[in-house]
């Protein structure tokens, strides 16, 4: 049987944060092929300009034993991401970055490792308290260096920050229509950021909601699932028993434990 193991953020430009993959902190990798998956919850962050680091991190985790799949985040240059071609995998519209690492798109369900797998990625930004800047706008420049004076909280429009990290309403649509195809019933969803309440109980009300949060919200109540796990807050807990918030942990998804329940275990 395939395996399906699932972590949170990567930030390619915080490398350090790939070390939860390598073979002393996941020594379980030995035992897999192609054919097992790691799902990253988003913030997969090498999709972003092209560096020579970047290069190098994406055949890093070519040449692993096992096969990279990732929801997008709000750490992602959207723009570039969306040049990557379109294919279909295992049931939905994959971006391929890699042969074998693969963008789940946005409201796609995937059969993967005997799993119904919603992906659903996108989230808003919550460092740009101070804004964000538009290299087009005649102040573009005064107004640069004046926040990077005052270490501001800001991103670029284009250079940093994408509009695009809200899901489209022709991507809800086509999550919507997906979910009915399969009767509104998955084992996993994974995304980026999580459902309005679940923010609410990480945050004590602190973390600010939206659009997508508050989708992720209804979906709660009108979608069938036994597990949900996001990133995005830098954290690893559970929240409500089948919310999994995973940042440097690496989990195992199983459609049975030994108790015949479907489980998602730390390895």
């Amino acid at each position: 049987m395939n395996r399906l193991f699932v972590t949170g953020d990567m930030h390619c430009n915080a490398c350090g944060e790939f070390s939860k993959l390598n073979t002393k902190n996941f020594p379980v990798q030995k035992e897999l092929s192609k054919d097992d998956y790691i799902l990253i919850a988003g913030d997969f962050g090498c999709i972003w300009n092209g560096s020579m680091e970047e290069e190098y991190w994406l055949d890093w985790l070519e040449n692993k034993p096992f096969t990279t799949l990732f929801v997008d985040g709000n750490h992602e240059n959207h723009a570039r991401l969306a040049q990557f071609p379109v294919e279909e995998w295992h049931g939905g519209k994959v971006h391929r970055i890699r042969s074998s690492i693969l963008h789940l798109m946005r409201g796609q369900i995937f059969d993967i490792a005997g799993l119904k797998v919603f992906a659903m990625g996108g989230a808003s930004s919550h460092d740009i308290r101070d804004g964000i800047l538009d290299p087009d706008d005649p102040f573009f420049r005064d107004d640069y260096r004046k926040l990077r004076s005052q270490n501001a909280l800001f991103r670029i429009k284009g250079w940093s920050w994408w509009p695009e990290e809200i899901p489209s309403q022709e991507e809800y649509d086509e999550a919507e229509k997906n979910l009915d195809a399969n009767g509104r019933a998955v084992d996993l969803i994974v995304s980026h950021c999580a459902p309005s309440s679940i923010s609410d109980i990480i945050s004590g009300g602190m973390y600010q909601l939206d659009e997508l949060t508050n989708y992720f919200e209804k979906l709660r109540g009108n979608v069938a699932y036994k597990g949900w796990v996001f990133g995005h807050y830098h954290d690893n807990q559970v929240v409500q028993r089948k919310h999994v918030l995973l940042y440097d942990q690496v989990c195992e998804v199983f459609a049975k434990t030994e108790s015949g329940d479907f489980g998602i275990l730390p390895v």
